[in-house]
């Protein structure tokens, strides 16, 4: 029974990881689209809307993130020895930092853009 669930747990933790890595991809080329238009457009949105690209893609970095330290945890849950558990440790603390650091950036542009937008209102309106 343990050895079926081991194994159960072991394709579904690649399957997560396979879910993350689909994500990356995605977000990428989404990001590299949405930076080749720009390029191309060449208007005067500039800096506004290539961070919009570069946080659209953070978003989904950190989700990916998510995904990843998930299929960490699932192949570490079923009967994990102590060298399983320090590694997971030091994993999930990166990737739990990494996922901070991204969040805190998330947060101050979304809070710059929403300063930019009050005052383009105030100003235009």
């Amino acid at each position: 029974m343990i050895d079926t669930v081991k194994i159960w747990t072991g394709w579904l933790a690649t399957g997560v990881e396979g879910a993350a890595a689909l994500l990356i991809a995605l977000a990428v080329l989404r990001a590299l689209f949405g930076a080749g238009l720009l390029l191309l457009r060449r208007s005067g949105q500039g800096d506004n809307a290539s961070e919009g690209v570069r946080l659209r893609l953070a978003r989904w970095l950190a989700v990916a993130l998510e995904f990843a330290l998930a299929a960490d945890i699932l192949r570490t849950a079923v009967a994990p020895s102590w060298d399983e558990i320090g590694k997971l440790a030091a994993i999930a603390t990166l990737r739990t930092l990494l996922n901070f650091f991204l969040q805190r950036e998330i947060e101050g542009e979304a809070r710059v853009q929403a300063r930019l937008e009050d005052r383009q209102r105030t100003e235009g309106g």
